[in-house]
């Protein structure tokens, strides 16, 4: 894989956070020049009124014809808000995450929701965070053209297969293929200069899969990939099984993902060997982890230290990719889930920081290479920065 850089939580847990608007200027502090642009930041973090900039939902030209729909036979999106400036030939693509469906059952339930069906999508969707188009929010990318593409597929835009008897379009890889092909021929991604592929959870799963094919459209531009929250170990959960390894390998076969895997990878893993959560509602019957499962100060001592455990055993997992100087790390204690989209943990002044540098200034370092950016905090709860905040 190319150059990645993962920001990852201690485990998936789906967060979800009110957006924020632009800054108001009372008692500034200049911060340090980002992008060719002074930045400004208020003292006591007050946000005004102003809302995020909204961007329509585009769908792929003949979507039909090239079979690049969602579960549901309907169109595959996205969302696309043009570059500007010095930003103007530069490319942030972000997946949107949306989890996975590795039954019929599952998938035929997905496709009555915006992650399996274009009607169900929002027509208009804030661009937040990394996405934002206010230098205030996003200082390194903030001029940069920015492109979301819906999750709509159930299997981390990898599939191409169908199930005519539920009439299942399982088509991922086609909808990747379509919205590459139209941003290249309509919207000048062509032209890129310097480019970041991107996503969160299944999303950034998919920016992992899809770093080398991204690269190979660019091959003398800057490219790079950056996975947050992409992760799935294949841990143990709190019962001491593996049940959530069954869904991958009926996700890996439901949707003939395995012909879309790196052969590389192939040859060293079993191609269901990614796995992720630890507190399944199926391995806690009795509830005993409901309270910490939503709120992890209410965790009790033998709770914190399985968890400690999980972080360890993910920070040794990754202590190998950490080694080529290009490559990345931001890795905090943080329950929270998706940190890059949200204006809150992405780059406002109380935002998670590790050795006090925060996520936007850490995704900007190692992108621009200007400062090394490998950096993973202490266990929980040593961490002072973070939000921990979770929902079902």
């Amino acid at each position: 894989m190319k150059k990645l850089l993962w920001s990852l939580t201690v485990f998936g847990v789906i967060l979800i956070l009110p957006v924020n608007g632009v800054l108001e200027f009372d008692k500034m502090e200049r911060l340090p020049d980002f992008n060719g642009t002074n930045v400004y930041q208020t003292e006591n973090n007050v946000y005004s009124k102003a809302k995020p900039t909204m961007v329509e939902l585009t769908f792929v030209k003949n979507p039909v014809e090239r079979s690049a729909v969602c579960l549901d036979g309907s169109p595959s999106g996205y969302h696309f808000l043009p570059g500007s400036g010095s930003g103007a030939k530069n490319w942030i693509v972000q997946f949107e995450g949306g989890g996975w469906c590795g039954t019929i059952e599952d998938c035929v339930n997905m496709k009555k929701t915006s992650h399996g069906s274009s009607k169900y999508m929002e027509k208009q969707i804030p661009f937040t965070g990394i996405l934002s188009d206010k230098a205030t929010e996003n200082p390194d990318f903030y001029n940069w053209n920015k492109v979301k593409v819906r999750s709509c597929d159930g299997g981390s835009l990898m599939g191409d297969n169908e199930n005519k008897d539920a009439k299942l379009q399982f088509r991922g890889k086609r909808i990747w293929t379509a919205v590459m092909v139209d941003l290249m021929t309509f919207n000048g991604l062509r032209e890129a200069k310097q480019a970041l592929l991107s996503g969160c959870s299944t999303g950034g799963l998919a920016a992992i899969l899809y770093c080398d094919n991204f690269k190979w459209y660019y091959p003398k531009g800057k490219v790079k990939c950056l996975s947050d929250a992409g992760l799935f170990l294949d841990a143990t959960d709190v019962a001491g099984d593996r049940p959530l390894r069954n869904l991958y390998r009926d996700l890996i076969q439901l949707q003939s993902v395995t012909t879309q895997l790196s052969n590389e990878c192939l040859k060293r893993l079993n191609p269901t060997s990614i796995r992720e959560s630890l507190t399944p509602k199926s391995a806690d019957p009795n509830g005993s982890w409901s309270d910490c499962r939503l709120n992890i100060a209410k965790c009790n001592a033998s709770q914190i230290k399985f968890l400690q455990g999980f972080r360890t055993h993910m920070v040794n997992l990754i202590s190998g990719f950490t080694k080529p100087s290009k490559n990345g790390v931001f890795i905090n204690s943080c329950f929270t889930h998706c940190q890059t989209e949200n204006q809150d943990t992405w780059y406002s002044r109380n935002s998670p920081a590790v050795k006090n540098k925060r996520i936007a200034v850490a995704v900007g370092d190692w992108y621009f290479e200007r400062r090394r950016a490998k950096l993973i905090d202490c266990a929980y709860p040593c961490d002072k920065t973070c939000r921990n905040e979770v929902v079902e």
